[in-house]
């Protein structure tokens, strides 16, 4: 291929589930890498060709050759070089896949010429685990020969005095991606789906002067399926205390819990002060998810005493998100979508222009209470507080969250190579 091994640019992917594949598609769309060394730990199938033709079509977003192509009329080359070795060519893209190991620390990325990989299995969260811990640890990657390592999850720490350790940071790109340091930072996380699209939500609020002194804010997340789910009902496991997961996916709306209020402080430490409530609502639908974000603004009134935080405002706000610093990142649409329509669609999150709604109430603090703090000579006082209601749709398995990683991963490579 006209470069020696050492020369190339070369990803290493560990895991082929959902995360992992859309990885591989979005990475044979960009090209910013030479070719892909994918871990699948296991034969698939019976051989190469079985794995071929997993890769090359998807329930969700079509085939391989309609997601690259489009309606053009060409057609993907699709080459199998090597059984053996499990080499193939996608239009002259090589691409090798790895099928022995399934520990990290076993995965020759060293031997493969593999220096960045993206773990997208879901099992090794904590890099506070030795490397060569038999159950398997992300950091077992470093010792098989890769310098950086991305997790396609949260992180899941379970030593609380390491868990805000800043060895380990969470990063979204376009949100704190900058503050990557390749001299400190060899595992990062990419957070998850639904933290990447309400970071891209909140950012433009606490960085204007009349948002960003929030008092409460919660969301919640309509959420498309995910294959933690059972298709059927399911007999739950031993110690399992929400039974509601174990329930046929495919027959009811299913209450669950969801990590993004958390890992969003790792992001945007400015949450912490005012506190996140987040969760989850499950639905019959293969991909695209909706944020409803519930907040509430300490206010001030206009030279007219009308609210200044209104609709308006808030419309304009991410308007100018959607067209400067947030670009290609956060969409303002004032379409009326359904989720169908973002199916694969580009970005973080898509602002639904059509259901930005605000309220302004008073807050009313008595002449007793201004007594009881010292205040004797003054009257009761209305303090005006305005609550907001936004919605945003993000693709929470490509549109959204593998373009974010994917170019999340480029940053970090650039710094590589």
């Amino acid at each position: 291929m006209g470069m020696s091994i050492k020369e190339k640019k070369l990803l290493g992917i560990n895991g082929l589930g959902r995360i992992g594949k859309l990885t591989l598609w979005y990475h044979l769309i960009s090209r910013n890498f030479d070719g892909i060394v994918i871990n699948v730990g296991r034969v698939v199938g019976k051989g190469l060709e079985d794995l071929v033709q997993v890769i090359s079509s998807d329930s969700t977003y079509g085939t391989l050759n309609h997601f690259i192509n489009g309606n053009s009329g060409r057609k993907i080359k699709i080459k199998l070089i090597d059984e053996l070795n499990g080499l193939i060519e996608i239009d002259g893209f090589p691409i090798k896949f790895l099928n022995k190991e399934r520990n990290p620390q076993n995965i020759n990325w060293k031997k493969e010429g593999v220096k960045i990989v993206v773990d997208c299995t879901g099992k090794f969260l904590d890099p506070t685990i030795s490397s060569n811990d038999p159950k398997g640890s992300v950091m077992g990657h470093t010792i098989a020969g890769a310098e950086k390592i991305i997790v396609s999850a949260p992180f899941k720490i379970k030593n609380k005095l390491l868990e805000d350790s800043d060895s380990f940071p969470t990063l979204i790109y376009g949100i704190n991606h900058t503050s990557y340091d390749p001299q400190k930072h060899h595992v990062v996380s990419a957070a998850s789906c639904t933290t990447t699209g309400l970071a891209h939500m909140i950012k433009p609020l606490l960085e204007d002067k009349e948002t960003n002194d929030v008092l409460t804010a919660s969301m919640s997340t309509v959420h498309a399926a995910t294959n933690t789910q059972s298709v059927l009902d399911s007999v739950p496991k031993t110690g399992a205390t929400d039974l509601r997961k174990n329930r046929s996916v495919l027959n009811s709306i299913i209450l669950s819990s969801t990590g993004a209020a958390k890992t969003l402080e790792k992001v945007i430490p400015q949450v912490i002060k005012f506190g996140f409530m987040a969760d989850s609502i499950r639905i019959p639908t293969t991909t695209v998810s909706l944020i409803s974000l519930n907040i509430t603004f300490n206010s001030r009134l206009d030279e007219n005493g009308l609210p200044y935080i209104n609709a308006e405002y808030l419309h304009n706000i991410y308007k100018t998100a959607a067209k400067g610093p947030q670009k290609d990142l956060l969409y303002y649409s004032a379409n009326q979508n359904v989720s169908l329509d973002l199916l694969g669609f580009p970005a973080a999150v898509v602002i639904e222009a059509n259901e930005i709604h605000t309220r302004t109430g008073f807050l009313q603090i008595s002449t007793d209470v201004l007594c009881s703090v010292g205040m004797s000579d003054m009257q009761e006082v209305n303090i005006p507080v305005t609550h907001a209601k936004i919605m945003g749709w993000y693709d929470n398995e490509y549109g959204s969250y593998v373009n974010s990683l994917g170019r999340l991963t480029e940053y970090v490579a650039s710094h590589i190579w």
